[in-house]
Order: structure tokens, then sequence, then C-alpha cells
């Protein structure tokens, strides 16, 4: 039956590497599986901040824009906030 086993299957060091890579892989505390996990939750992550970063500089543009013209910032009072002059009404719509 050892006569069978390939030599270099005997070798203690062949055998050392492959219990320690059996190891790190499986057995672990950061084994390969929770590595993809954290890798994938970086990736989205990454992600998230791409269009946070991008909603925050649509926001300071249409801040920079409000303080400037009035009348982006009365158009911005009548569709937000539904303001009205006296002499007006206002309908609202919603849809279903």
């Amino acid at each position: 039956m050892i006569n069978k086993i390939p030599s270099y299957l005997k070798n203690k060091y062949t055998i050392t590497i492959v219990t320690f890579v059996i190891w790190l892989s499986f057995f672990d505390q950061n084994n390969m599986m929770i590595q993809v996990q954290n890798k994938m939750e970086l990736w989205e992550l990454e992600e998230d901040k791409k269009y946070y970063l991008l909603e925050i500089e649509k926001t300071k543009n249409d801040l920079e824009e409000l303080t400037t013209d009035m009348k982006s910032l009365e158009r911005f009072a009548r569709e937000k906030y539904l303001m009205k002059r006296d002499n007006e009404e206002v309908f609202v719509f919603v849809t279903e």
C-alpha cells in the first residue's frame, strides 16, 4: 500500500505545503471565501462612493445656481415647496 504512493507525496515538505494551503483556504479566519466576500463588498462600496460623489457635485452645482440666480430660486421654491404668489392657484397632480 505505501509502495503505491508516489515519492513526491511522501516528502514532508510537500505534505506541509499542501496542509498549509488547505488550512489557509478553508479553515483560517481569513479564508478564501471571506476574502472573496470582502472584495465584493469593497467593489459595492466603491460604486456607492462614486454615486454619492456625483450626487454631492450635483447638489453643489444646484446650490451655486440657487444662490446666484433669483429666477432659479423662485422655480425651486415653486416646485419643491409648492409656494405661490398671492394671485395664483397651485394644482398638484399625483400619479398613481
